[in-house]
């Protein structure tokens, strides 16, 4: 009996050592939270004096005073119910054990297609990092009781279409760990743009594969998802080709630098961090990893996403719950709120009809395309302010066109009008992007040949018709006086 009870009092050592090394990404050889990218390691920063940390807590102790995934799914119904003149409730598909995965959508026109950004938030992607799912519904409550009182939440409630995800990994919650309950970081389930991981999407977990579908539905301008561990504004990329720790900015790292900065400024004290400077990181800087959800949702959805570390520690004390809810508050406000009151937005128009193109948009000098929407041609391009940009608009079958604006700190609109690449034939303008297909130009065809010219053709076969008549009455009045003969 002495061996496995000192093989398990190894185990809880080395858990209680080690918890601390697992935020955003998973173990990290001889770290604490806070990483000093030069090599060093630095102990976390705690929120209260009289901190008490996990390894003197018991996991039943750690849960006590959070909501259980039952009373998160009353609370988010409750809110629907309370709140559905701007909100409505949906769920993207459930967990392995069957938990629905609900979502808390706030706008004014809750449900409906409008060309106003999108942007969501996520909690609980690590099981054991809960703090997320309690923020989030402190910012849906928010934004419900402050709604045409409060002018940043009037602001984002009439602007902005924002989708709340408290919990994205409800097994792990109730099973106190970091994965879910096929032993799945969620945050390691991604296709990489390294490596060839997670290619096969049957393969992927059901809440990897319905946070993949939720971006197919729905145009995300961007995003952030709720950590735990350390105190710290992440951005991309996350991961370099060789794995080694160092800085690797995507191509639009001076916006994601931005957007991290919002964050980190509105905070309470992230901005005044020793371990990461302004209380930001590159998260290839801090450690790279694999399959993550942040570099994916850049890359294959055309969202901007941020990793927000939020907390020093993965599993405080409830009381401390209202405490990091002041701390983060205006961060969290400020984050979604900076999709409207900064960048360039508008929409892609066609000169021929006027009708809206889903066409796209680029920056001279950043490798990276924004994609308008397919219904209103709107789009939404986060950029850095006090700067000069050329914005380029563009759309197979018409030809580009580009602007040079100066971004001041405000929101700026610029809307595209594209002329088509034409070839005329007769008396007949064939656009190019309309007919892509033999069968759809033979439709264009009579459409135009019946739509705008009927009353002409109408009166065309009116003459004609009284033409033959009369030519007719012509040749039988001269075929009455011939005289017939019998041979």
């Amino acid at each position: 009996m002495k061996l496995p009870f000192s093989l398990l009092l190894l185990y809880s050592t080395i858990f209680s050592l080690s918890h601390h090394c697992i935020a955003r990404g998973g173990l990290r050889s001889s770290v604490s939270s806070g990483f000093n990218t030069s090599g060093g390691a630095r102990h976390a920063r705690h929120l209260f004096e009289d901190h008490q940390t996990q390894s003197q807590t018991s996991t039943l102790d750690r849960a006590r005073g959070y909501m259980t995934n039952s009373d998160l799914e009353m609370a988010i119904k409750d809110f629907g119910r309370r709140c559905s003149n701007i909100s409505r409730i949906y769920s993207i598909g459930k967990s392995v054990n069957g938990v629905p995965l609900w979502v808390i959508e706030i706008s004014d026109k809750p449900g409906e297609e409008e060309a106003e950004p999108a942007f969501k938030y996520i909690g609980n992607v690590h099981g054991d990092e809960p703090v997320g799912r309690e923020l989030l519904m402190f910012l849906a409550n928010w934004l419900c009781d402050n709604y045409l009182k409060d002018p940043l939440a009037t602001l984002i409630v009439e602007n902005i279409h924002l989708h709340v995800l408290p919990s994205l990994n409800p097994d792990g919650f109730s099973l106190r760990k970091r994965n879910n309950v096929n032993d799945i970081d969620l945050n390691r389930d991604f296709p990489d743009q390294f490596f060839p991981i997670n290619e096969n999407e049957d393969a992927r977990q059901p809440e990897t594969r319905a946070v993949m579908n939720w971006m197919r539905e729905i145009k995300f301008t961007a995003s952030a998802t709720l950590h735990g561990g350390a105190l710290v504004a992440n951005y991309p990329w996350d991961g370099t080709q060789d794995k080694r720790t160092n800085y690797y900015g995507c191509p639009d790292d001076d916006t994601y630098r931005f957007m991290a900065s919002i964050y980190s400024q509105s905070h309470h004290n992230m901005s005044t961090s020793t371990e990461f400077p302004g209380g930001i990181t590159n998260g290839a800087a801090w450690y790279p990893i694999y399959g993550g959800m942040q570099d994916w949702n850049y890359i294959y959805a055309g969202c901007f996403e941020l990793t927000l570390e939020v907390s020093d520690d993965k599993w405080p004390k409830a009381a401390e719950l209202p405490v990091l809810w002041k701390y983060n508050k205006m961060s969290m406000l400020n984050l979604v709120a900076s999709l409207v009151k900064r960048g360039v937005h508008g929409r892609i128009f066609s000169s021929v009809d006027g009708r809206p193109l889903p066409g796209y948009i680029t920056i001279k000098g950043i490798n990276y395309t924004v994609t308008a929407g397919k219904r209103f041609g709107n789009y939404h391009r986060i950029l850095v302010p006090r700067k000069r940009y050329e914005v380029i608009a563009s759309m197979p079958g018409y030809k580009s066109k580009n602007t040079s604006i100066w971004l001041d700190e405000g929101l700026m609109t610029v809307d595209f009008i594209l002329d088509p690449e034409v070839a005329v034939k007769g008396a007949v303008l064939l656009n190019m992007y309309d007919c892509n297909c033999s069968k759809k130009c033979r439709l264009d065809f009579v459409e135009f040949l019946w739509g705008a010219h009927l009353e002409v053709y109408l009166v065309l076969i009116l003459i004609l018709g009284f033409l033959c008549f009369v030519r007719r009455r012509i040749r039988g009045n001269h075929s009455v006086g011939i005289k017939r003969t019998a041979v």
